[in-house]
């Protein structure tokens, strides 16, 4: 019999947010993006579009700023608009998509960045 793994749930992640809708807001994902539900999103300065967080950009993405709420897959010149968490709430850090292979040091900073925005990560 075949094994079947169930990906991320949209808010799986989400512990609590502020009432109403307060704590989303609607982005846009950049090109080229595979955007799964809990991903740790960064801010391109230059376009104002979010990608995946990397530590190791210089465009503005190496600073989380968002976690998205639903999926999204772009292609080369496509964007997508997605629901994300980008303020006032607490999430949980276990079920949130980073790039692999980050520090310790590395994911704290993700916190650290989040928690600038009132998003706090437990």
């Amino acid at each position: 019999m075949p094994t079947f793994n169930e990906g991320r749930h949209p808010a799986e992640f989400l512990l609590s947010e502020a009432n109403g809708q307060r704590s989303r807001g609607n982005i846009t994902i950049g090109q080229n993006q595979t955007i799964v539900p809990g991903s740790v999103l960064g801010q391109i300065t230059a376009s104002g579009q979010y990608i995946a967080h990397d530590p190791a950009a210089a465009d503005g993405s190496q600073t989380a700023a968002a976690v998205a709420l639903y999926g999204a897959v772009t292609g080369a010149g496509a964007t997508a608009a997605i629901s994300a968490i980008v303020r006032e709430a607490e999430l949980n850090g276990k079920t949130l998509t980073t790039k692999t292979g980050l520090t310790a040091p590395q994911l704290a900073q993700i916190s650290t960045d989040l928690a600038g925005k009132q998003i706090i990560v437990r």
